[in-house]
């Protein structure tokens, strides 16, 4: 409609000339929980599994182990699912994951015939270790995590030769917390800096790979409140031949309504195309449920992680 077109013309003065000049757009996707539900902005949250994708260092602070199945409806009928393990040990923390994305591709020639047929795919594997350094009674630490990953595009030879390709990646991060303008009573600490530089590596196919810095903060104002900012700048090592996107922010909510119920909202203002998450966590047990819903520019609406 008219508040749509409106709305897609104002935005259009902020379009990136440089989108799209990366390889593995699988490593920009999230994969879901509350690093989805809050928009991206996770780096200094890194609560759960979710520090996979945000902050390496993350898995030596968390309060106990966790499995998570991912599921992740992106752009018309291409999907994403993810696993992810992790375990923490006193200071050192484990974890091993996966992502995989798959699209659906026909090929038809200028007369409408189908030439070829086959899935497009992207495969992630990720391997993460940190260590918490320093904490005693008086400092929270300062965690330190690296991720080693394996990625791999598969095209099929009948639809485009020759570009199928497996490259290393490298993930590293840095996170502590401690207490500022804190007004309430709790050992938990309320305010969290956390510094990570993701997906470094060599170009693969001669296209650099979407290598990102990211420095974020948390704050909870309020018991049951954390609020998180994200700055990101891209970085590209072939920058006369493909330059590094333009920097963009993300911006999230946590709110625990209850015991069991929390409630997330994000907001990504990157190019173009912002988008705007909400989502939510329920908690049994042993068992954590997160539903997800995203809304962009692209035309569609994408239905729930």
């Amino acid at each position: 409609g008219q508040g749509y077109y409106s709305l897609s013309d104002f935005l259009a003065q902020f379009a990136d000339p440089n989108t799209g000049l990366t390889i593995f757009p699988t490593l920009l996707i999230p994969m879901g929980g509350r690093f989805e539900g809050m928009g991206t902005a996770y780096t200094a949250v890194a609560g759960d599994s979710g520090f996979l994708e945000s902050n390496p260092s993350g898995s030596s602070l968390l309060e106990s182990g966790e499995l998570s199945f991912l599921h992740h409806s992106w752009i018309a009928d291409s999907n994403i699912e993810g696993v992810i393990y992790t375990m923490r040990f006193n200071d050192l923390g484990f974890g091993v994951g996966g992502k995989f994305l798959y699209v659906p591709f026909t090929e038809y020639n200028d007369w409408g015939e189908r030439e070829a047929r086959g899935y497009f795919s992207e495969s992630v594997a990720i391997l993460n270790l940190s260590y918490n350094f320093f904490s005693s009674f008086n400092f929270y630490g300062l965690a330190v995590g690296a991720n080693l990953k394996a990625a791999y595009r598969s095209v099929p030879a009948a639809i485009y030769p020759d570009q199928s390709v497996l490259t290393g990646l490298l993930d590293l991060g840095l996170l502590t917390r401690f207490n500022f303008l804190k007004g309430y009573a709790s050992r938990t600490k309320n305010f969290s800096v956390g510094l990570a530089m993701k997906n470094l590596g060599l170009p693969a196919l001669s296209e650099p790979l979407p290598t990102t810095v990211t420095l974020g903060i948390a704050y909870s104002p309020l018991r049951p409140l954390i609020w998180a900012l994200d700055f990101n700048l891209p970085v590209s090592f072939i920058p006369d031949e493909a330059p590094a996107e333009r920097w963009y922010l993300a911006t999230g909510l946590n709110v625990t309504v209850a015991s069991f119920l929390a409630l997330q909202c994000g907001f990504q203002l990157k190019g173009d195309n912002p988008r705007v998450s909400v989502g939510s966590t329920i908690d049994l047990a042993k068992v954590s449920f997160v539903l997800n819903y995203n809304l962009d520019l692209s035309g569609r609406l994408n239905p729930l992680d």
